[in-house]
């Protein structure tokens, strides 16, 4: 199965079935005949920019990004604006601190910025770390992420 095929096939299974884990898709792929690696899957979750979302049974579950276009994030901002509990920074760190689950996909949005002078992002579960250049990158990080998000400067 090519690629495309597989993908699709991803995207059926998770908007089908509340799947938390890496692990748990590799099974569900295999046991529908498709023999792939836990490296495989994990480049698919990536390239079609699953996100981890509260599930219904589960804790959470993957599940496709609200908006088609990785571009246009406004919907995106709008959802998970309340999302944000508190961000701050130390020296080259920026901290934000999300409600459960959300660290991820806030984490997506920042990422999808391309803020000058952030070298990476790290998602948990409540919580993203954004790692700038200098204590200056982070200043003007910061500010542009209260502004993307509409947030408040005491925030």
């Amino acid at each position: 199965m090519n690629k495309f095929r597989r993908q699709q096939k991803v995207l059926e299974i998770v908007s089908k079935t509340e799947v938390d884990t890496q692990e748990e898709l590799l099974k569900i792929l295999e046991d529908q005949g498709l023999k792939v690696t836990q490296a495989t899957v994990s480049r698919d979750i990536k390239e079609l920019g699953l996100v981890k979302i509260a599930g219904k049974i589960k804790k959470y579950r993957y599940a496709k990004p609200l908006v088609e276009e990785q571009n246009d994030v406004n919907v995106l901002v709008r959802h998970f604006k309340t999302a944000i509990l508190s961000i701050t920074h130390a020296q080259n760190l920026i901290v934000i601190k999300t409600l459960s689950g959300n660290a991820n996909a806030v984490g997506a949005i920042v990422d999808a910025q391309a803020f000058s002078g952030v070298l990476g992002t790290i998602a948990g579960d409540d919580t993203l770390l954004v790692i700038t250049a200098s204590t200056e990158k982070a200043e003007e990080t910061l500010a542009k992420i209260k502004e993307v998000f509409n947030i408040d400067s005491e925030s």
